[in-house]
């Protein structure tokens, strides 16, 4: 478990694929949160989901009432994703998002196409936890797209003035 502002999050884990570039990643800054723990999935590579709720496109819409369960995300390219996928088992629930959230990311790809509805990493954990009642805008600060991404969503009250000062938006 985490503590942040005196309120308890479960630990959220980030389960990365070892060709993800780590300098492009939107989660990168999110390794000094004592409330996430980050796994590379090398291989051999396997993670006991039990318990978890998987972010997973296609899968029942999040909701408050997954919000006991903490998170799982599993973060890499699409083209990769099926593989990172079966490094994980157990007795998790999978949940996805609603087709109404939109990517403020400029998602280009000259390998494979992106599928309708593809976020940005930072931005299904943010849309996870906000559909569980959690609204943990500091999650953004360091993506330089939040704004946008907030006003794409009707979100832009999450941010309190000045919240994004001192950091780069595009």
């Amino acid at each position: 478990q985490g503590r942040h502002r005196g309120v308890v999050f479960l630990k959220t884990v980030v389960i990365r694929h070892p060709r993800e570039n780590r300098k492009k990643c939107s989660l990168r800054h999110l390794v000094a949160f004592p409330d996430f723990e980050f796994h590379n999935a090398r291989p051999g590579f396997y993670f006991d989901a039990t318990g978890y709720t998987v972010l997973e496109m296609g899968a029942s819409q999040m909701s408050p009432a997954d919000a006991h369960r903490p998170i799982l995300l599993l973060d890499s390219t699409w083209a990769l994703l099926p593989g990172l996928r079966a490094k994980i088992g157990g007795n998790f629930v999978s949940r996805g998002l609603p087709d109404s959230v939109k990517t403020a990311y400029p998602r280009l790809s000259k390998m494979t196409q992106n599928p309708d509805g593809g976020l940005a990493s930072i931005e299904a954990l943010y849309a996870a936890f906000r559909l569980q009642g959690k609204t943990r805008i500091e999650l953004l600060r360091e993506y330089p797209f939040a704004k946008k991404f907030l006003e794409l969503n009707g979100w832009q009250c999450d941010a309190p003035d000045g919240f994004f000062d001192g950091t780069i938006q595009i």
